[in-house]
């Protein structure tokens, strides 16, 4: 697949992460649709299943790996990149061990987000 027409789901409770990265993934070719909760995202992929989804672990709502374990319930089988401001080893064991494809600490750098998303 050609990384220009990936469509990446972006899910994060904070207005600037999700404004930086969206604008990020974009400039890059990608499209993106923004989320501002997990519960949001699982709802939009009963129709429409994003090239990769990036998510943020900790969200008030429904955090990042429920949906990893709602999307396995499912058996909707999508790349997540999980990011994280601090890094916690059980979370990141759990995240991995749930088959993200990345972990990544923010602040994210460009290089390391498309790398990841790419993949």
């Amino acid at each position: 697949m050609n990384s220009s027409n990936l469509l990446v789901a972006l899910v994060d409770d904070d207005e600037s992460v999700r404004r930086a990265l969206g604008r990020l993934l974009r400039a890059s070719g990608h499209d993106v649709e923004v989320f501002t909760d997990g519960g949001d995202v699982l709802e939009s992929m009963k129709t429409r299943k994003p090239d990769c989804v990036v998510l943020d672990v900790h969200m008030p709502r429904v955090g990042g790996l429920d949906v990893q374990e709602a999307l396995r319930t499912r058996g909707v089988h999508v790349p997540i990149i999980f990011m994280m401001a601090y890094d916690d080893n059980d979370l990141r064991e759990r995240a991995l061990a749930g088959g993200a494809a990345a972990y990544l600490r923010k602040p994210l750098t460009e290089r390391t987000l498309l790398a990841a998303a790419e993949r």
